[in-house]
């Protein structure tokens, strides 16, 4: 009886019939990225992509690489009171996709969501957190972004011809140095952004617990 007792004890432990484990794929730090990480997000990367939905070991990989550089990210943020996003601009951008994507149908958008094995709160939620890096990012980098007057009028000799097939109505230099003033005040901003992820990147350190994902 009573190793009949224990016997029954081991099996209620173990994991029912068709239950699905969610195992951890990488270790960030102190961070858990799990498999349903990647799945969730190989789902919404496709679906804003409006890309042919793929989990192939190779999307997943691509996927760790995101989710390890969004681990990263987080933790560098919640160091600071940085802006975040309010459901009004989620909103906006929930309506941004259904009416450019699906003509303002919003069944239409739902059910596309639904071919994705998504839902709109894990859409929501990942519209959110992208906006809320870009704010991050505007934030912490632009302040050391410097563009000065020559190196705005050195690019616009250097790309003149290609500046006025892309801005035909702007005719002069003074009409088009605030867009090649902006353009590369964002490759700047996008350079310190680079290099401070692919720094913090290194002091972290990563451990795979999946093979496929190295």
């Amino acid at each position: 009886m009573t190793r009949r007792i224990a016997i029954l004890a081991l099996v209620s432990c173990l994991p029912a019939a068709g239950v699905v484990i969610d195992r951890i794929a990488i270790i960030v730090d102190k961070h858990a990225v799990k498999d349903s990480d990647i799945d969730r997000d190989l789902r919404v990367t496709e679906f804003l992509n409006a890309e042919p939905l793929s989990l192939s070991p190779a999307a997943r990989k691509k996927s760790a690489g995101r989710l390890i550089d969004q681990t990263v990210i987080r933790e560098e943020m919640e160091k600071g009171g940085y802006a975040q996003t309010s459901q009004s601009e989620v909103d906006a951008l929930v309506k941004h996709i259904v009416d450019g994507r699906f003509g303002g149908s919003h069944p239409r958008f739902q059910q596309e969501l639904m071919r994705y094995g998504l839902s709109e709160p894990q859409l929501r939620m990942e519209l959110e957190w992208q906006s809320d890096v870009l704010k991050f990012i505007d934030d912490r980098f632009r302040p050391s972004v410097l563009v000065s007057d020559d190196q705005v009028r050195a690019y616009y000799d250097q790309h003149k011809a290609d500046l006025t097939r892309q801005f035909p109505q702007l005719k002069t230099y003074q009409q088009m140095a605030p867009k090649v003033r902006a353009s590369l005040e964002g490759q700047q901003l996008n350079q310190n952004f680079d290099q401070w992820l692919a720094a913090a990147r290194k002091r972290d350190r990563i451990v795979y617990r999946e093979e496929g994902l190295q």
